[in-house]
């Protein structure tokens, strides 16, 4: 019996001054404290009722750090859960990262592509008008004197003339009949405009819109040599072609 009221005096004398520190300290402390207090109650209860008023003091500091273990262990717990909560939103901000990365190697393809795409433009553009040059190089249909017939050579000529504006449909041609200058001037002027005529109108036959052909007759008025001979004259006898894209038709005009 004397042992038990030593130790409820020795219990009194160390919950007092914690209980009242519990209560003047600061709200983010009390869990912690708390812990303390349970942890030391337990103690002094389990050591006072094993080994009296020297268990009961063993049994508040063991108490005491029990309470701490529990407070730390919760601690740790929180923190944990803080790491994971972080290594999540590494992780989510790691896949932002790729699906950025991504796109930006989309976005350099797609630049290389057109790139390219521009470059066999203007690659073909230029064999086109290349190819234009060569064709418009000796492009004439020669007749024989005083007629406009056109003859078996230069039909095949035409031929070729009609199935490049076919494939390219934003192709024109601008057509000039002339003729040589043995005859009168009326006669000659009258000669080229049926000269013109004959090859503007085989073109139609062939499938060419005659809104794509442009024509004009000079007569012998254009000569192709100054000293006028039997040579020369068969030069004059003819229909130049010329094939016209869209800018250098502008540019003509």
């Amino acid at each position: 019996m004397k042992k038990q009221l030593i130790a409820a005096t020795i219990i009194s004398a160390i919950l007092l001054p914690h209980t009242s520190w519990a209560v003047v300290a600061e709200p983010q402390d009390e869990r912690e404290h708390t812990e303390e207090l349970v942890g030391l109650s337990s103690g002094i209860l389990l050591g006072a009722v094993i080994a009296g008023p020297v268990g009961a003091i063993i049994g508040a500091f063991t108490g005491t750090m029990i309470g701490k273990t529990v407070g730390d262990e919760a601690e740790i717990a929180d923190k944990n859960q803080q790491l994971v909560k972080q290594e999540h939103e590494l992780i989510e901000t790691q896949q932002q990262l790729i699906a950025m990365d991504l796109q930006q190697q989309e976005l350099v393809q797609v630049s290389e592509k057109y790139y390219q795409l521009q470059t066999n433009l203007a690659e073909l553009n230029a064999n086109q008008q290349q190819t234009l040059n060569e064709l418009t190089i000796g492009m004439n249909v020669q007749f024989k004197t005083g007629s406009s017939q056109i003859e078996p050579l230069f039909k095949q000529q035409l031929d070729n003339v009609a199935y490049m504006m076919t494939l390219s449909p934003e192709l024109t041609i601008d057509l000039t009949g002339y003729a040589d200058r043995r005859g009168a001037d009326q006669y000659n002027q009258a000669l080229s405009e049926q000269r013109l005529a004959e090859v503007t109108q085989y073109l139609v036959l062939q499938g060419i819109d005659s809104q794509r052909l442009q024509g004009r007759a000079y007569g012998a008025t254009s000569p192709l040599h100054t000293e006028q001979n039997h040579e020369n004259d068969f030069f004059d006898r003819r229909v130049t072609l010329t094939l016209m894209s869209p800018g250098a038709e502008l540019a003509a005009n």
